[in-house]
């Protein structure tokens, strides 16, 4: 087992948030360790809140019989689809819920995209800050060993890495995609150009509308905080819609995004609303650089 938790001495209790990882190589072994997990917590009395895909939902509900009433089951691919949305969903848990809090939680399942992976790790890197002083929260991470991903880093220390991924910038934008350079004087052209490219390529209204929303955002904090404007360059990738906004800004905030900005603040909203209406977003800002990335799929 992995850990990421530190332990009072004195009194052998645990003195932070405590982030644990297995990896597992058969259902079988998924439902060994996922319902021994849960059961020990149900008999200490704390909230367990399960997020996994339906399929291990249902593997999980049936190995527990009658003491799935007792916990808590969240389709990941919804909660933790874009895994930027899962901070904030462990975090209004744990602000309903005054006693320890266990989840379990499989965010990097089979199936995802290597940018869906990606994200899947920063998010847990991300996680030991967020959660740094949280000391009745246990995260018990899930990694089928099909998906490739060693989750060694990310759960033992992982602020190093968050810090790392996250002033880097991303793969390169393909040679094929088409580039605006905008200012202020360009966001409507910008929305009337995007809905084009979207309806062409199949994206229905309701979810263009949202991809329009998020890059308007995006685009106006481009042009308030990244020096008055940006370059967007939009292509087709993995059967989504990728939207890529650069500036000459920089974030400071690691977190930013993943918790809810207060309504007189003056920045954190755009990314916040990005990561709520986007299937993925992916943040990135170091010297002299902010790079968001949105996805959509077609279909």
């Amino acid at each position: 087992m992995l850990k990421d938790s530190a332990t009072d001495s004195l009194h052998g209790a645990p003195a932070g948030f405590e982030h644990d990882a297995f990896v597992h190589a058969s259902d079988e072994e998924f439902v060994q360790r996922a319902a021994a997990f849960v059961q020990e917590g149900l008999a200490a009395g704390e909230t367990i809140m399960a997020v996994l895909p339906p399929g291990r939902i249902a593997m999980l509900r049936d190995a527990l019989g009658p003491d799935q009433h007792a916990a808590g089951f969240a389709d990941g691919t919804v909660a933790g689809g874009n895994p930027a949305r899962l901070i904030p969903f462990w975090r209004e848990i744990l602000e309903r819920r005054p006693g320890p809090v266990r989840g379990l939680v499989e965010a990097a399942y089979p199936g995802r995209s290597a940018a869906a992976y990606d994200e899947v790790l920063l998010h847990e890197a991300l996680s030991g800050i967020a959660f740094a002083h949280d000391r009745s929260f246990r995260l018990y991470c899930a990694y089928d060993v099909a998906v490739g991903i060693d989750p060694t880093a990310t759960h033992a220390g992982g602020d190093g890495l968050a810090e790392k991924a996250f002033r880097t910038a991303l793969d390169d934008v393909p040679d094929r995609a088409e580039r605006w350079d905008f200012g202020a004087r360009e966001l409507g052209q910008i929305r009337q150009w995007l809905s084009g490219q979207a309806a062409s390529h199949g994206v229905s209204r309701d979810r263009l509308e949202d991809l329009s929303l998020a890059l308007h955002e995006i685009c106006t904090n481009s042009i308030r905080f990244g020096g008055g404007g940006g370059r967007l360059a939009v292509w087709i990738a993995d059967g989504a819609l990728l939207c890529d906004v650069t500036d000459r800004g920089r974030i400071d905030d690691l977190l930013v995004g993943r918790v809810l900005p207060p309504l007189d603040g003056l920045g954190g909203r755009g990314v916040w609303l990005a990561n709520q209406l986007c299937d993925l977003a992916q943040l990135r800002s170091g010297d002299g650089f902010t790079q968001v990335r949105l996805h959509t799929r077609l279909r």
